[in-house]
């Protein structure tokens, strides 16, 4: 009982010493991944950097602990992190104190409604996700994560796009404009360096080796060389009227964003007063808003992609500054430093004193220093009800994402998984992450696949992770500052090549060609709808939910003849021939009303098609369930088929149909001496009065009669 509360119990039945090497190893891996990772996904949710580093401190840790899965690496992830930037962006501007607020309020939210799902055991809804579907959504999301890291590894920043395959022609058309070769030859050097010493060496541990080396190497030759520079340093026009340009765009934003919030709540307030007039102006007024808001964002992002564009050799002047010379157009007399030079440009406005000018690679750079303080989120049950669709639909998504990932590892680990379980864990990382300023986490494919990689024994590893971003975050920042984001690139990209299954494909559709084209086609929606990787899994569930409909309101219903080995098999499957006089009519699945009037239709269609008929005998050994429309089918038969001058019987009722049939009395009706044990006993007790001046010379029933 006490392990069903405090799970983690388990770990230790049967741990050794190299188990806890590996989880430390493991552990610690995936810190070096999760710290740059963490960051990023906290400003695509809208928020400053430092709070995807709040968000890797609590969840991973308390969502080991409290979870089933092992090697479920919990925290930032980017559908979550997208959701939470969409669930906010009406409420407040993003970074402001207000968003960051209702943020953490956010992720206490799907905290409650995850943790109430697993207390009052829903997590059954994971049976939904079939295998064939995880087997989809697990080979497409490996291509996902492992193409979402190109940007980094040719050294190239590109806008994401409304779907991921937009991104990525995005990636290659910058690479094929511009390749940053130190970055690309820092992470090809990483994959040699994993995959070498994975094969020569497999006990050592190749990602820290990796990491390791490139950061020293990074940190010796300068890998990362920026600058700062004044607008007017750049020899362009164009490219200073573009900066200028995108700074006047970008300055609107805050102000439609804030005119935007103000609007919504005089629109809340309308309709609390019920004030229809005032209702249809604040709703024009906000489309408008909104309408413009697209606009910028539009004009911002094209103006991001042109300045970006821009390449620049560095002139080097007396005073020991730059001046930036478009690529090829170095005057005579200059003499060029031998870098490229781009503008580092965001979301944010460009100062036209300190423009940030990249010359050489990115590494992960600073991370602030400290922990966040514990506190429990301020309670405002206006703004909660306004996020509660939201906290739903982030809690629905977060799990099923976090569940499809545990199941995808468990099916290579030989793990039993406790959904509810799952759920109380990821529900408990979120409420504890708010107390520690985090924003809503989930279950991270990619972490997940390195700490699986890594040798991840039990959920230890993330404790050691939770450890690591605490340590690391007072006292061993700057030992990060050189590490190439494209080491960490190759880092995921080589963990998540190992989850690619094609052989899942051929496997689930020898076992039946719909499970084939579910597995398919769930990989094909993922990869379609990607970033949105929920889409992807949910088709797959609603295409094994119509199947399933489909298999419950159509079963097999086959008539029976003597095989070679002396059973009863299916004559048409088998090519065997049928008895003119007796047919043995078996039915395979639950009797319900979903399906009872298809068993009527098939037992008419062999009372039309077989002239000489006498008796029908019903096997129902399939059948393990029979509710009232079941019964009154049934009723109906017996009537149907002796008013046609045809006896029917059943055999091989188990208990819980024949308790149904004894409640409801048809038993009386159908005759208890019409009702047999066994196929055989029945075939015995009707042959020989259904055979009595029969015409044929051998009975497929008792006899091997194969179809000429």
């Amino acid at each position: 009982m006490i392990e069903k509360v405090l799970p983690f119990i388990g770990w230790f039945k049967s741990y050794r010493g190299e188990d806890f090497k590996a989880d430390v190893i493991s552990g610690l891996t995936v810190a070096l991944v999760l710290i740059p990772q963490s960051m990023a996904y906290a400003q695509l949710a809208g928020l400053p950097s430092y709070y995807g580093l709040y968000a890797s401190f609590l969840p991973p840790m308390t969502a080991a602990l409290f979870g089933s899965s092992r090697q479920l690496a919990t925290g930032p992830v980017a559908v979550v992190s997208l959701m939470t930037s969409a669930s906010l962006a009406p409420l407040a501007t993003a970074g402001s104190e207000a968003y960051i607020a209702y943020a953490v309020l956010l992720a206490l939210m799907v905290g409650l409604f995850q943790l109430s799902l697993g207390i009052l055991r829903l997590g059954l809804v994971v049976n939904f996700l079939s295998h064939p579907v995880v087997n989809g959504f697990t080979n497409a999301a490996a291509i996902i994560i492992a193409s979402s890291q190109l940007s980094k590894m040719f050294g190239v920043t590109v806008d994401s796009a409304e779907h991921h395959y937009e991104t990525i022609i995005r990636v290659c058309q910058a690479a094929a404009h511009y390749t940053h070769w130190p970055t690309l030859i820092m992470g090809a050097a990483a994959f040699v360096i994993m995959y070498g010493l994975k094969k020569l060496a497999p006990k050592v541990p190749n990602v820290l080796v990796a990491v390791a080396l490139t950061t020293v190497i990074a940190w010796a030759i300068g890998f990362e060389h920026n600058t700062h520079a004044r607008l007017d340093a750049l020899m362009s026009p164009e490219a200073r009227t573009d900066i200028a340009a995108f700074n006047s765009i970008v300055s609107e934003i805050p102000l439609k964003a804030e005119e935007r919030t103000r609007l919504t709540q005089e629109m809340e307030a309308a309709k609390a007063s019920r004030d229809e007039l005032k209702l249809l102006d604040v709703e024009h007024d906000l489309g408008v808003v909104n309408l413009n808001m697209e606009r910028l964002g539009n004009q911002s992002h094209q103006y991001r992609e042109r300045i970006r564009a821009y390449l620049f050799e560095g002139a080097p002047q007396p005073d020991g500054s730059l001046l930036f010379y478009p690529k090829g157009t170095l005057p005579a007399g200059e003499t060029g430093d031998g870098r490229i030079w781009r503008v580092k440009i965001g979301n944010s406005l460009l100062d036209p004193e300190q423009l940030l000018m990249m010359g050489g690679g990115a590494v992960v750079g600073s991370i602030p220093k400290g922990l966040p303080s514990l506190s429990v989120p301020r309670i405002d049950f206006g703004v909660m009800m306004r996020m509660l669709p939201f906290a739903a639909i982030i809690s629905l998504l977060g799990f099923m994402e976090a569940i499809s990932i545990a199941k995808a590892m468990a099916a290579k680990t030989g793990q039993r998984l406790d959904p509810n379980q799952e759920l109380i864990g990821q529900g408990l990382g979120n409420i504890l992450g708010a107390v520690g300023k985090s924003y809503p986490t989930s279950g991270s494919f990619s972490r997940s696949a390195v700490n699986l990689q890594s040798g991840a024994v039990t959920g230890l590893s993330s404790l050691f992770t939770s450890f690591a971003v605490v340590i690391v975050l007072l006292f061993f920042t700057p030992l990060l500052y050189h590490l190439p984001q494209s080491v960490l690139a190759a880092v995921i990209m080589m963990a998540v090549i190992g989850l690619i299954n094609v052989s899942g494909f051929i496997h689930a559709w020898h076992a039946q060609w719909y499970d084939g084209a579910i597995s398919i086609l769930s990989f094909l929606c993922t990869l379609a709808f990607a970033p949105h990787l929920d889409k992807g899994i949910m088709v797959g569930v609603v295409l094994s939910i119509i199947v399933f409909l489909y298999k419950m309101m159509r079963p097999t219903v086959t008539s029976l003849s003597r095989h070679d080995d002396e059973g009863l098999r299916d004559a048409v499957a088998h090519g065997l021939q049928r008895c003119e006089y007796v047919d043995l009519v078996r039915f395979d699945g639950p009797l319900f009303f979903a399906n009872a009037s298809y068993l009527e239709d098939k037992i008419n269609d062999r009372l039309q098609q077989q002239k000489n008929l006498k008796h029908i005998i019903i096997v129902a050994n399939g059948i393990n369930d029979m509710d009232a429309s079941g019964e009154e089918i049934l009723s109906i038969l017996v009537d149907t088929v002796r008013s046609g001058g045809v006896d029917i019987s059943l055999s091989g009722v188990n208990e819980s149909v024949m308790a149904v049939l004894e409640r409801t009395h048809l038993i009386n009706k159908i005759g208890r001496d019409h009702v047999y044990p066994t196929m055989e006993k029945a075939i015995c007790a009707v042959h020989g009065q259904t055979h009595t001046g029969a015409m044929e010379t051998t009975c497929p029933l008792t006899t091997v009669c194969r179809i000429a």
